[in-house]
């Protein structure tokens, strides 16, 4: 990988990290085009570079994250069923599960159905349109929606988006919600596959994954004032869209 691969990756990680797109599925395609071997460092960057899109919300979100204890009553216990799946099936989901295509290309165009689905039904049935209004025993449910994000082409961001307006949630709110709680689940990911496989890295990697970091890091702030700005008079039946024509181009080039 090459300094320049590894802005481009920065990018799109910024870019498709907090969408309901899948930034698993867009990193390794991205890779395939660049001409970049799917080895153990690649896997361990697309998970590390998370750590820039993270800090974007952190700063975005500072006050909340600051001043909101009632949001982080919510955020805790949705981070818990995540944070076990993640813990216990680690070395599955690295070894098995990232870098199988037909895998990606299921969950992104199934995800695109549920993701439409989902907000039709939120048109008539998402009357919360606060975080701090949602039921404890609810932001546990969006926990275990947000937990198949383990499943690459899947999103964590679609998956927790869908799972909030289906627990009632406004799309605004059910964003702002997958955001916030983005923060726990993708440090404790970054951390923990960093713990596990930064001792091999050299010199020469670490410089990548700081370019990687810096690069999501401001790329993500901007998607996600956007992404919020968007939602004022749209839905996300486009993201639905994007993800099955997505979908179609990844099968077309991995399993044609």
């Amino acid at each position: 990988m090459t300094a320049g691969e590894a802005l481009i990756l920065g990018v799109v990680e910024g870019l498709t990290e907090f969408l309901p797109v899948s930034s698993t599925g867009h990193l390794i395609l991205t890779a395939h085009i660049l001409g970049i071997p799917h080895d153990e460092f690649t896997k361990s960057f697309e998970i590390a570079i998370q750590l820039g899109a993270i800090l974007a919300v952190l700063s975005l979100f500072f006050d909340r994250f600051t001043k909101d204890c009632e949001t982080w009553k919510r955020v805790i216990l949705a981070f818990l069923p995540t944070g076990a799946v993640g813990f216990f099936l680690y070395r599955f989901i690295k070894e098995h599960l990232i870098g199988n295509d037909l895998i990606v290309v299921v969950n992104l165009f199934l995800g695109g159905i549920a993701l439409i689905l989902a907000d039709r039904y939120c048109e008539r049935f998402c009357h919360l349109k606060d975080i701090d209004e949602l039921p404890l025993k609810r932001a546990v449910i969006i926990g275990l929606f947000q937990s198949l994000a383990v499943v690459p082409g899947v999103s964590r961001s679609g998956a927790t988006i869908v799972g909030g307006m289906l627990m009632g949630l406004s799309r605004r709110s059910a964003a702002e919600f997958s955001f916030i709680l983005a923060v726990p689940t993708m440090l404790s990911a970054t951390a923990y596959d960093l713990v596990r496989t930064g001792p091999g890295f050299d010199q020469s990697q670490w410089s990548l994954l700081g370019i990687g970091f810096i690069t999501a890091f401001i790329t993500a702030l901007f998607t996600v004032k956007l992404f919020l700005k968007f939602l004022n008079s749209h839905g996300f039946t486009i993201f639905g869209i994007y993800r099955m024509v997505v979908a179609f181009i990844y099968a077309v080039i991995f399993l044609a």
